[in-house]
């Protein structure tokens, strides 16, 4: 039986990896959508060459995919190479490994960047040196020993503890930073990494030009590994899956989150997740600290397909509307369908459409909206019947948000920030019109509106 965390990673596999046969699915592209100068023929040679792979991989505190290789670093799918020292000048010659680390009950060192030389490791915050370093690193991270290969971190939630993985040829060392506890462990399927990273929750293993996806808890690797790195992690002529999205300009404003198109659906749960639904792609809103990307819906709800309309949350189940029917997903390590959905709207909620839903942390209530009207929909009943439609200060919404810091209207390009529930029932007006691109994904201002009220995944 596979364990808690694979099944997890078999629900997050990566949307390129999810395109692997064809490339003319939306949002098929593992890549940035920027524009990519041309590479000289000395550069494609050091990024793409047959016989080496990177020397270190890992995510800066802004989310920024970081590629080591002997003197040289390229930051992001598409940047250019720069030298390493023209970042991090303390550093001379090339780096054996990298990780930006997990540590809340640390939070000096939370989202440093580490940088792995000989016996030797550098810490990184906000791109300045910390005060103290470089340190040994059997003083850094007690008994892990110096020349490593690789070094990932390890979330709670997927190692038990907050964790670091050191790799040094065959032998895999796990470190906990609460207890400084060191223990080896025998992954042969995962033995001799080159480099290693998290990504959006799931962990991979680069041996030399290919890869492997790991579960960190067991070193297990699930099938049809190793792949080619050139094929998902680097721009590399005549390989890669992103050519149909670059070429599709409708394709193209679906997965990049500037484009200012607007929202199908929005959502929120209770572990801070929100998520941003736009034709039949979706973006983890709260997932800054790994950029943001655009995945299918089966990438996270396996069987998903089509627009989602609505989507709300409610006791670990994320209910997804489309058209007359909902789906209701139990969340955990991952999402699983529950069984007998799709059901029709109606016998579940007592409605046959929906414009937008939300739920707010900790209530049993959803408020549904279709057109100017809002209705209640208290979830502990059975069987569930719609209150009596309320008039909102909104004509049309394409979806809606709340958590602890309000609620949030959106529609088109912009979004609409109510303190609560009340506030809204209360308006008579909307409340201003913010920018989702500039608030949301940090982009350039769109149309105009200023983004002046954090959105909710923000302190």
């Amino acid at each position: 039986m596979r364990s808690t965390l694979e099944a997890l990673c078999l629900g997050w596999v990566l949307l390129a990896l999810g395109h692997s046969e064809t490339s003319s699915g939306p949002g098929s592209s593992w890549h940035h959508l920027a524009s990519q100068p041309p590479l000289n023929d000395t550069e494609t040679v050091q990024r793409c060459a047959d016989e080496e792979g990177f020397d270190a991989v890992t995510l800066d505190e802004r989310g920024t995919m970081l590629f080591f290789k002997g003197e040289f670093v390229w930051k992001g799918f598409n940047g250019a190479a720069e030298p390493i020292n023209a970042t991090w000048p303390e550093i001379q010659g090339p780096v054996d490994a990298a990780l930006r680390i997990h540590h809340l009950s640390h939070p000096v060192a939370h989202d440093n960047v580490f940088l792995f030389q000989g016996k030797w490791v550098w810490a990184y915050a906000q791109g300045k040196l910390r005060p103290g370093y470089p340190r040994l690193i059997q003083e850094e991270f007690k008994g892990v020993p110096g020349d490593l290969d690789a070094a990932v971190e390890c979330h709670p939630k997927e190692c038990m503890a907050e964790t670091v993985l050191f790799f040094r040829g065959p032998v895999v060392f796990s470190y906990d930073l609460a207890t400084n506890a060191l223990k080896q462990r025998s992954w042969p399927a995962v033995a001799n990494c080159s480099a290693a990273i998290r990504w959006l929750e799931c962990y991979y293993c680069f041996q030399g030009i290919r890869f492997v996806r790991f579960n960190p808890a067991t070193g297990e690797v699930p099938p049809n590994y190793p792949r080619d790195a050139r094929d998902y992690f680097m721009r590399c002529p005549g390989r890669g899956h992103g050519h149909a999205t670059h070429a599709n300009a409708t394709l193209r404003a679906i997965v990049d989150p500037c484009s200012g198109q607007p929202f199908q659906a929005l959502s929120s749960d209770d572990s801070g997740r929100i998520y941003a639904f736009r034709g039949g792609q979706y973006f983890r809103v709260d997932s800054a600290r790994d950029g943001w990307h655009s995945w299918p819906l089966s990438h996270t709800w396996k069987g998903l397909e089509g627009e989602v309309d609505a989507a709300f949350s409610w006791e670990d189940k994320l209910h997804l509307i489309q058209g007359s029917e909902v789906t209701i997903y139990r969340a955990g390590p991952g999402y699983s369908r529950m069984e007998g959905y799709p059901r029709f709207l109606k016998g579940e909620l007592g409605l046959v459409e929906a414009d937008a839903a939300f739920t707010c942390p900790h209530s049993k209530d959803v408020y549904i909206i279709h057109g100017s009207s809002m209705k209640r929909v208290d979830l502990q009943l059975s069987p569930r019947r719609p209150g009596p439609g309320i008039a909102i200060p909104h004509d049309h919404v394409d979806g809606a948000v709340c958590t602890t810091k309000g609620v949030y209207l959106f529609h088109g390009a912009s979004f609409h920030h109510y303190a609560n529930v009340s506030e809204l029932l209360k308006s008579s007006a909307p409340a201003p019109a913010q920018d989702i691109a500039a608030a949301y994904f940090k982009c350039p201002v769109v149309g105009g509106h200023g983004a002046t009220t954090h959105p909710p995944h923000q302190a």
